[in-house]
């Protein structure tokens, strides 16, 4: 349980019996560590800064700091030189390990957005002359994003709120304001010129994506790969605020269906295409969110062990589980499972068929699952703004979750007699509007809504503006005859033989294995 801390002007934690916590004292094995990574820093080594930030930070908090927080930057400063970007980098640690730990104070949230100030005012206007792994650099705007999430949605609950915690909400208003991490994550992407080098990169004139943004000339890679990936952070906050058109923008220069440096970064990958996938869904733009999903997934599928030991393991299974329900959500509402891959299809059945074929009914239980499903996988959107402190106190942390499931839900609601026509359309290559009328029990002016509203459900505007469809069958009206148009995609033989050929492969190895008597 995290130990309550009185504050001085430093603004770090003070000792406390309970804890036994001196955030003056420092371990030999910090000192090393500290001594170490500055040393290779200054150095330019991205190798050993990678493996120290990975592994020695991660193994010593496992250690050493499980539920206290690591000696403060005041007691580690002589050490590394007195520092000031190292110490702020070092405190975006010591932060990062407090919000995983522990729960962080008012005050300490209120410091760590200080922190990330002068971080990113130093990267935006003083001279960075440092190489640091993409992985850090990642998750240094992951968690900026994430701290900001959660500040919001701690401010939210008012209602437990105690007149201290009151007056400095109010002293310290300014404190992750939404214009505030807006402006710093937009402000990264201007002044790195990311989205100029990646253009020039598509003329063969950068080597960006080539070597990962590392800089192999002697130079620093920190703001240009810091740009980049605010692209994805704003992506993400924009998700959060419900603003799916300004977030899929945000993202637009990177290239999803190409590798990028987006994707050496297991989390940066999933984040991407899973904000990407929900707004998309949330857009209605069905094909493009299960093809997105489809490819994670299965790269999800194969490459699972590989990071069975890194601390981001947990957080990549449980947003496995959440792009699932995501992607049976996507498949109810547009069945197109020809766009999914037989090994994806295969995990879907398994987690959601049972549920996938109820949805498909459209009933009470139906709505049920959808917000079920919705709940389940969707982002924790916040409401930016500050309460008012004037009115009595109420928690309003789930409103802007329970305005995005309304809207989810009425979305779903209108598709209500769609599932009907497209079961009528697959039936039939030709029918008369007056005999599908009579078949779905309405007249026929209900009858060119219900096919109106088909048509207009199953057509998205892309990125580009254009409109595209997501039916898998379509059709046009002749008259008074209903003329259908199926798609019939060309079928993949590939996969189903590779499969059959590695079963003959084990087979053969067991049989081998058997000896005769």
């Amino acid at each position: 349980m995290a130990a309550s801390y009185e504050y001085e002007d430093g603004g770090y934690p003070q000792q406390t019996d309970a804890a036994g916590y001196d955030p003056n004292f420092v371990p030999d094995s910090v000192k090393s560590f500290v001594v170490h990574l500055y040393r290779h820093i200054r150095e330019k080594n991205v190798y050993e800064i990678h493996q120290m930030y990975e592994s020695s930070f991660q193994t010593l908090s496992e250690r050493m700091f499980k539920e206290t927080p690591w000696p403060s930057v005041d007691a580690v400063a002589p050490y590394v030189d007195n520092d000031h970007v190292f110490c702020l980098l070092y405190r975006e640690m010591w932060f990062r390990h407090l919000y995983a730990r522990l729960s962080p104070t008012l005050r300490q949230r209120i410091d760590s957005w200080d922190n990330y100030c002068s971080l990113f005012q130093v990267v935006l206007h003083g001279v960075v002359n440092m190489q640091l792994p993409n992985q850090w650099l990642w998750d240094m705007v992951d968690e900026f994003v994430y701290q900001f999430q959660a500040f919001c949605q701690y401010r939210a609950k008012m209602k437990s709120k105690t007149a201290e915690e009151i007056a400095l909400l109010k002293q310290y208003d300014q404190a992750w304001n939404v214009y505030g991490v807006l402006n710093f994550l937009q402000a990264l992407v201007e002044k790195s010129t990311i989205i100029q080098i990646l253009e020039r990169e598509k003329e063969g004139l950068e080597e960006f994506t080539a070597t990962d943004g590392y800089d192999y000339n002697g130079g620093s890679n920190v703001l240009k790969v810091l740009g980049y990936f605010s692209m994805i952070g704003l992506l993400r906050v924009h998700c959060l605020l419900g603003d799916y058109h300004t977030g899929l923008k945000c993202l637009h220069p990177i290239d999803i269906t190409q590798q990028g440096v987006y994707t050496s970064v297991i989390g940066s990958h999933i984040t991407t295409i899973y904000h990407y996938g929900f707004a998309n869904l949330m857009l209605r733009r069905y094909v493009e969110a299960i093809h997105e999903f489809n490819k994670i997934l299965l790269y999800i599928y194969k490459t699972k062990q590989y990071h069975q030991k890194s601390p981001q393991y947990e957080q990549i299974l449980k947003k496995n589980e959440q792009m699932y329900a995501l992607l049976a959500i996507s498949l109810s509402l547009c069945p197109q499972v020809k766009l999914v891959e037989e090994t994806v299809n295969s995990q879907l059945r398994e987690k959601y068929g049972e549920k996938m074929a109820r949805m498909q009914r459209y009933d009470d239980e139906a709505f049920a699952l959808y917000d079920e499903l919705f709940s389940y996988a969707c982002p924790k959107f916040i409401t930016p703004s500050a309460p008012s402190f004037e009115e009595p106190l109420v928690n309003y942390n789930q409103d802007a979750y329970r305005l995005q499931l309304k809207l989810f839900l009425y979305e779903v609601k209108q598709q209500q007699l769609l599932a009907g026509v497209r079961t009528f359309l697959k039936v039939y290559s030709t029918i008369s509007l007056g005999k599908l009328a009579n078949y779905m029990e309405v007249d026929e002016p209900t009858l060119r809504t219900i096919l109106m509203t088909y048509k207009h459900k199953t057509h998205a505007v892309d990125s580009d503006g254009k409109i595209t469809s997501n039916a898998d069958v379509d059709f046009y009206i002749d008259e008074e005859m209903i003329r259908v148009v199926e798609s019939k995609p060309a079928k993949k033989y590939g996969d189903y033989f590779l499969r059959q050929i590695v079963k003959l492969e084990g087979i053969m190895t067991d049989i081998d294995r058997i000896k005769l008597e």
